[in-house]
């Protein structure tokens, strides 16, 4: 059964079984992830460029690292808490922002969110995983996160940024402000 209606008085459970409330910032940590894996998803289905489509599968699975890690109740000693994000992933993240950025040009004004579908999705990405990394450094003051999730989540909504540019780009769609 997928219900088990131990949440409706506004508690969850944490990895080590920990109840909190549903408004803690562990929480709204975890579930900005989740929000933004869940738009990754839709982004997916509109990318035609399988080298794109594939590293946002890999951006997906990571996701639900993050996701996992943020999950794990930090104050229960018995509860093995580790970190699936490594250097190797935020260094992968980075030639790909580099693979995308090569063909740009510079940038001399403010970019428009939209442009193209691709493009529009790709910066509602960006939003939310904005948002995600806002949450994270709040629950960092009071329950340390380790900085290789930090160091990730920045990479990747710079990387939905030039993803938004590359693809309009592509299609001569790109907007600027006046």
């Amino acid at each position: 059964m997928l219900y088990t209606k131990t949440g409706d008085k506004g508690k969850t459970s944490l990895i080590g079984g920990r109840r909190i409330p549903k408004t803690h910032i562990r929480i709204e940590s975890y579930g900005t992830i989740d929000e933004l894996n869940s738009f990754v998803g839709w982004l997916t289905c509109v990318v035609e460029e399988t080298v794109t489509k594939n590293f946002l599968v890999f951006v997906q699975h990571k996701l639900f690292n993050v996701s996992s890690y943020l999950a794990t109740d930090t104050e229960n000693p018995s509860v093995e808490r580790t970190c699936r994000i490594t250097d190797d992933d935020i260094t992968l993240i980075e030639k790909e922002i580099d693979r995308l950025d090569m063909a740009l040009p510079k940038l001399s004004r403010f970019v428009l969110p939209g442009g193209n579908e691709v493009a529009a999705r790709a910066h509602i990405c960006r939003t939310v995983c904005r948002r995600a990394e806002r949450k994270i450094f709040r629950l960092n003051e009071k329950y340390p996160v380790d900085q290789r999730i930090l160091s990730f989540i920045n990479r990747l909504s710079d990387y939905f940024f030039v993803l938004s540019r590359h693809e309009n780009l592509k299609s001569g769609k790109e907007i600027y402000c006046e």
